[in-house]
């Protein structure tokens, strides 16, 4: 068997220089916020701190220098989290890569290559941005550590920080809905908390199309510089200079993950072979995976780790079976009903980061890619692994808006 063995492609070393050169994911948009540090071991540690804007104080010539604290300072510590897939290449593949004097089947071959590496790089950076994302906008971050226990950090966010608005204030068709001073308020809390001032809000389309058609946000701009139409030929421009934040971010993009059915569906209890990243809210698809394009959807009203299970709100009206069909559930980063508004800098330090963790016999960090070969039938494994963590310094920066139901959306 040769498998993989003097195909220049396959090399570790070309390999992962291939892979580095891939364009990374554009719309990770916290991952590209926050620097990245290589921490010496897997158990992390960082120091988290409420409030700055202190002042060196005067004292006499010739006297002691005062020794000062840090305001609040207290330490969090948790081990890194692992992930990490596979993708199967088959014989025919690699006969195709040392092929000698065919170009296109070569250049095929190739091409199949880096389509699936970067598949599986994409992967691996939207697991990144979801740790970044759940740590801001949740305040936690769970995930599976050894032993198949399901561990969560919390990252100490005030609740004063993350604020559910009641049914008469919600900005959907709250009798009492009042967004921009909501939106006020919540930059006079942090700037009151932290010293600093937000300058980011995050939301997606859906909670932009609220504000645009929000009655008092139309009324105030009709008696400005941007009444003239302006709010939607640019309207992300016209909302942040309307309520004084440097900027606002789009932010649509969606996740998605999936498992196999372990048993047929006969109830609201689905049992899956993975059930760690489903949640609570998320809408589950499932497919009947003999028919092309043949899904039922369901609403997931509980999670269950230990016994993996999910529970819908209705039974499914078709059987899904199990070991053929899955449930795929997609879920966008930034719900349809979160306005977030952030501080991504304290006394000129960047609020958060993300610790790379070192991992596997030769003691590397961050994304690496190897190989292994498959004796029968032939084939070779390309497989991707990460490890780390994401950790936040000033959780007082951060504030989060839940503005209504999405139940009653």
């Amino acid at each position: 068997m040769k498998g993989s063995k003097g195909i220049p492609a396959l090399q570790l070393v070309v390999l992962n220089k291939l892979i580095e050169k891939f364009t990374r994911p554009p719309s990770n948009f916290f991952s590209g916020l926050f620097p990245i540090t290589q921490y010496d071991s897997d158990s992390i540690e960082w120091d988290i701190e409420y409030g700055s804007g202190g002042m060196t104080p005067f004292v006499a010539p010739g006297s002691v220098a005062p020794a000062i604290g840090i305001d609040g300072l207290g330490s969090a510590s948790a081990k890194a989290a692992f992930w990490k897939e596979k993708m199967y290449f088959d014989e025919e593949f690699l006969n195709n890569l040392r092929e000698p004097g065919s170009v296109a089947t070569y250049m095929k071959a190739e091409r199949i290559l880096a389509k699936g590496a970067k598949k599986l790089r994409w992967r691996v950076d939207r697991r990144r941005e979801w740790m970044n994302c759940s740590m801001l906008l949740n305040g936690t971050l769970s995930y599976i550590q050894q032993g198949g226990i399901k561990f969560t950090v919390s990252y100490g966010i005030p609740t004063s920080h993350m604020v559910t608005l009641d049914d008469s204030r919600n900005w959907q068709d709250g009798a009492s809905r009042n967004p921009v001073e909501d939106i006020f308020d919540a930059k006079q809390l942090i700037a009151d908390d932290a010293m600093v001032v937000p300058n980011y809000a995050v939301m997606n389309s859906q909670m932009l199309k609220v504000l645009l058609f929000d009655t008092q946000i139309q009324a105030l701009l009709a008696k400005s510089a941007f009444g003239n139409g302006d709010l939607f030929s640019r309207p992300t421009q016209v909302i942040a200079n309307l309520l004084g934040i440097g900027n606002i971010t789009l932010y649509d993009e969606l996740y998605e993950v999936q498992a196999w059915l372990t048993a047929t569906v006969g109830s609201t209890t689905i049992y899956l072979d993975d059930v760690s990243d489903f949640e609570v809210g998320g809408k589950a698809r499932f497919y009947k995976m003999t028919e092309y394009n043949s899904y039922e959807d369901e609403v997931i009203t509980a999670v269950d780790v230990a016994n993996g299970t999910i529970t819908v709100g209705q039974q499914p009206d078709y059987a899904f079976v199990g070991g053929r069909d899955k449930v795929v559930m997609r879920k966008k980063f930034i719900p349809d009903n979160v306005f977030f508004m952030f501080a991504d800098s304290q006394d000129g330090t960047k609020i958060a980061e993300f610790m790379e963790a070192p991992y596997g016999n030769s003691r590397r960090w961050g994304f690496f890619a190897d190989t292994k070969d498959e004796w029968d039938p032939e084939g070779v494994w390309l497989r991707v692994q990460d490890k780390g963590l994401p950790v936040l310094y000033y959780p007082d920066t951060t504030y989060k808006i839940t503005a209504f139901d999405l139940d009653e959306y």
